[in-house]
């Protein structure tokens, strides 16, 4: 039999579960036990999914109470001092220590908030997919020991439950790779020898009956230093002598190994797991470099995706390798299915064609059982299955759904003129200031104001019949004029209207736009308890009607300062969505960008001055692979500039970034010429800033002073600081200050107090910057 197993499993829910206990607990209304019993009630749903689903190995550990390298860092015993949990006299990491570092604050206790509100650490993109880590802090003197025994327990819990289990570890280089220094740079490399041991004591105390151990080493798909392919052998030679007669896979994904290979094929390790969907052009190579007595484990099915697999293609592929590897030959997904929604049986909405042609997790798994009995016992023994997955793929691919002849024909009539504003920066520059007459260090929001349970009630309300359209209009009229006031009391100098009737910044867009489909429990995380319901873009895309006009003409007509209309780019979209994979990313992303070019259009003609099309993905898009970047970015920033290519000098464009590294696309970031950039930064203490400054990057700038990914509310003197940190960056005539992204998951006493301190800030400062002046 051709051995199934999977790498990891979706941890949210199919219904949020571990969203809705994890919020309780920080809410005070869930105690540690109660939560620690929910987190064992959904591994044991998700394990029961897998053995329904067939697969011969279900995965340990992969469950996570907020991330899995925050587990970890918790596993190695790697606090920041900052957060004052010294770890002596064997102390283990608790629950505290794991949910202060991801958001500065555990629980909503009584007296407990002050003494939990510490600056949490830093928070960015796992790779090139909109999962987010927080980043480990080390210091060059870092001790590392067994602080949990997460691995352990849930290893045990799964044995008792009587399944064949893989423990999960995120690999030790990979960990030290994805860290960052803490205080003075320093080679973290360095660290390697002292984190062996506590891999070493986990190999040592895992259960027997765990025979197999897999562990993550994803970082092996980039173009790695010489140092670093190195240290791979070396590690795994010395994790090979402890190993305590558990057997090491090595599991790569998310791209080829290439360079790597050498290096992977010497190791001493007893299986190698590749992702043959985003890389299928390594499958002879690998299965040629690798030691025949090693098991080779094919990434066969698309675990960050949900289009079904053409099972036939796949068989044709990797019959061969069958042949020569015999039962070391084993089947899975082509990385872990975090990144997918749990079960499309629950998809009742979606119309009988669209659905023939999706698999989420569960279908995902049950995909990859057909391929191994198949290869097992040949093709006649699936021959129904084999058939019908046959038939799915052959009509989506014949479908009238997929393909509209006048936006291809549009496409197609694309020019580099329509890819640029009438004039460049300077020019605009001084256009914009004559018409928004904005005042030093303005300041504004990044677009949305918190997510009131009235808001959802209505939204609720509105798609099940219960009120009008035009009720619903009202609603969210009504809430618009709130936070228009409130906006103007607190003093803001460029207001946005809110985005009440906004469920998310993709979906929402979606909805108005032709190709898209939509679930309703296809839910991903996307960090700690934020989850995202991506829609599917199946088909060609258009706009048939405006999409945030009317809601932003409203909240004009409430003030006379200015309003950002607020837009979600294309390669947001297209990143944050469940991408069509039958024709090129680029061509659906200029679909997107030649609707939102229609979009902005009709914002300048209602009086919007400002326009705000958001890009936090175009980071996160970047293929691993450097030799694969110049493509996707020139395609990328020319997306982003067909749809503000359209505005006036006077209008001003801006876009915000989030949670990533900009060193290497600073070039790409100027290349898309907004006229204002806001980035999140509070979390690095302006780091990020430095590119910018030493690029020098002419157009301006709003880094983030506001963490909205905590609860904690930043003091004066802590934004005062972060100001005067940027100020060292970024001259004052082209700096912004604004929180560093959308408030919807905050709840307004906190946000009422962040920005009122935000806007005390910046009223001083002007006055700070008058006086040196004069």
């Amino acid at each position: 039999m051709v051995r199934t197993h999977a790498l990891g499993f979706p941890r949210f829910g199919a219904h949020r579960e571990l969203k809705q206990a994890v919020e309780r607990f920080w809410k005070g209304d869930l105690s540690a036990d109660e939560l620690l019993q929910a987190g064992k009630s959904i591994r044991a749903a998700h394990w029961q999914l897998q053995r329904q689903a067939g697969v011969d190995l279900v995965a340990a550990n992969d469950f996570s109470y907020y991330d899995h390298v925050l587990d970890a860092s918790a596993m190695l015993g790697v606090v920041p001092k900052r957060f004052g949990a010294e770890l002596r006299d064997g102390r283990s990491v608790t629950l505290d220590d794991y949910f202060r570092m991801a958001r500065g604050r555990s629980q909503a206790k009584s007296g407990s908030a002050a003494a939990a509100d510490v600056q949490p650490c830093e928070m960015t993109k796992w790779f090139d997919t909109n999962y987010h880590y927080i980043v480990p802090e080390l210091e060059e003197s870092q001790t590392f020991r067994l602080a949990s025994t997460k691995v352990l327990d849930e290893t045990a819990e799964a044995l008792q439950l009587g399944y064949q289990v893989k423990p999960v570890l995120l690999g030790p280089l990979t960990y030290l790779w994805l860290s960052k220094p803490c205080g003075a740079e320093f080679d973290r490399l360095s660290l390697l020898p002292r984190v062996l041991p506590v891999y070493e004591e986990v190999l040592r105390k895992l259960d027997a009956r765990a025979e197999w151990v897999q562990l993550d080493e994803p970082i092996l798909v980039l173009d790695l230093p010489p140092a670093w392919r190195a240290a791979f052998s070396d590690a795994y030679r010395h994790l090979d002598s402890v190993k305590r007669g558990h057997k090491i896979l090595l599991a790569t994904y998310f791209g080829a190994i290439d360079q790597n290979l050498d290096t992977v094929a010497g190791m001493p390790v007893d299986g190698l797991h590749v992702d043959v969907v985003r890389a299928p052009q390594q499958l002879s190579e690998v299965d040629a470099a690798l030691p025949a007595h090693q098991v080779l484990s094919l990434g066969v099915v698309d675990g960050r995706n949900v289009w079904r697999t053409d099972l036939q293609a796949v068989l044709t592929a990797i019959e061969p390798v069958r042949a020569r590897r015999g039962e070391r030959l084993w089947l899975a997904p082509s990385c872990s299915l975090l990144h997918a929604p749990v079960d499309l049986s629950l998809e009742t909405a979606l119309d009988a064609e669209l659905r023939s042609w999706l698999a989420f997790s569960v279908q995902k798994l049950e995909e990859v059982v057909v391929l191994s009995r198949a290869l097992t016992h040949g093709r006649e023994a699936v021959a129904a299955p084999l058939e019908e997955n046959a038939q799915a793929v052959a009509l989506r691919c014949k479908s009238p759904r997929t393909c509209n002849p006048q936006v291809r024909a549009r496409l197609d009539g694309v020019t580099d003129a329509m890819k640029a504003r009438p004039g460049p920066y300077a020019e605009r520059r001084q256009a914009q200031r004559e018409s928004l007459r904005l005042p030093l260090l303005p300041t504004t929001t990044i677009g949305s104001f918190p997510q009131t349970a009235e808001i959802r009630a209505a939204r609720r309300q509105f798609r099940a019949g219960k009120i009008t359209r035009q009720q619903y209009v009202e609603a969210m009229r009504g809430e618009i004029e709130r936070v228009v006031k409130r906006q103007t009391e607190l003093g803001l100098d460029v207001l946005v209207h809110g985005e009440p009737e906004r469920n998310d910044m993709v979906e929402y867009f979606g909805e108005l736009l032709d190709g898209f489909a939509f679930t309703q429990h296809g839910w991903v995380q996307s960090y700690g308890s934020r989850g995202v319901k991506p829609p599917i873009i199946y088909g060609d895309v258009s706009r048939p009607a405006a999409m945030t006009v009317e809601w932003s003409r409203f909240a004009q007509s409430l003030t006379d300062r200015p309003m950002k209309g607020m837009l979600t780019g294309p390669v947001t979209v297209l990143q944050w969505s469940f991408v069509r994979d039958d024709q090129p990313r680029a061509h659906t992303a200029f679909q997107i960008a030649l609707a939102l070019r229609d979009e902005v259009a009709d914002l300048e003609r209602a009086g919007i001055r400002v326009i705000q099309i958001d890009e936090p993905a175009l980071r996160e898009g970047v293929p691993l692979k450097v030799r694969e970047r110049d493509a996707y970015l020139q395609w990328a920033v020319d997306a982003f500039r067909l749809a503000a290519g359209v505005a006036a000098n006077a209008t001003q464009i801006h876009t915000h970034m989030c949670y990533a590294e900009f060193n290497d696309i600073i070039e790409a970031i100027a290349a898309l010429d907004a006229d204002a950039i806001s980035i999140e930064s509070s979390r690095s203490r302006m780091e990020l800033l430095e590119v910018f400054q030493r690029f020098e990057y002419p157009n301006e700038i709003g880094p983030g002073v506001y963490d909205i990914h905590s609860p904690r509310v930043p003091s004066v003197e802590e934004i005062t600081a972060l100001v005067r940190a940027a100020a060292r960056y970024i001259p004052a005539e082209r700096l912004w200050i604004n929180p560093d992204c959308g408030l919807k998951t905050r709840g307004w006493p906190e946000v009422n107090q962040a920005l009122t301190n935000m806007v005390t800030v910046a009223k001083q400062m002007r006055e700070e910057l008058k006086s040196s002046q004069a």
